[in-house]
């Protein structure tokens, strides 16, 4: 609760908006990390992972949504830390190694809704993304991320990046640029 208290989504309405709503769900939540409590929804934790030399952000085509967007999902019971199950997810999909000389850091909150599947209906995520740096350019497609890149601000447009996305690699640029911590 307190990482998500601290988190300053700055002048990025839609942030705080999802911050809020976060806030609701950890007070009020029955369940609010399992992938099963639909009703409210759940916390998912997204990775956003910039390249080890250039200013670039790893993006995956989703396998079910069918969009790009940031390597994330589920918080399981073994994670030892949010930001540690973002990383996890990251590399269950792409298999990208993460540079743990830099400390990773909140860089967003989004609640956004999730389309119904075979068992489970309509729900939101509460996503906490979390802003890594990468060990080395490698990664690899997998079936949960068909396709990837290292997309650059230029690729944003192609690749229809929701506004969420968008900020939170701008926060976090931002916040590296200022000399803040480094993901």
């Amino acid at each position: 609760m307190q990482v998500v208290s601290r988190f300053d989504p700055g002048d990025d309405g839609l942030a705080a908006k999802s911050k809020d709503l976060l806030c609701l769900l950890l007070q009020h939540g029955m369940r609010p990390f399992s992938a099963r409590q639909f009703w409210h929804g759940h916390v998912t934790c997204t990775a956003l992972i910039f390249h080890p030399k250039e200013h670039r952000t790893l993006m995956i085509h989703h396998h079910r949504l069918r969009q790009w967007l940031l390597p994330g999902g589920h918080v399981e019971k073994s994670d030892k830390s949010l930001d540690a199950a973002a990383a996890r997810e990251a590399e269950e999909e792409t298999h990208v190694k993460i540079d743990h000389r830099h400390t990773p850091f909140l860089a967003g909150i989004d609640v956004h809704g999730i389309p119904p599947r075979q068992h489970e209906p309509y729900h939101l995520h509460h996503d906490l993304v979390w802003c890594f740096r990468a060990a080395s350019d490698r990664c690899e497609a997998t079936t949960e991320a068909p396709k990837l890149m290292w997309a650059r601000e230029k690729d944003w447009e192609k690749l229809e990046l929701t506004p969420s996305i968008r900020r939170s690699i701008g926060r976090a640029s931002a916040r590296i640029a200022a000399g803040g911590k480094r993901g």
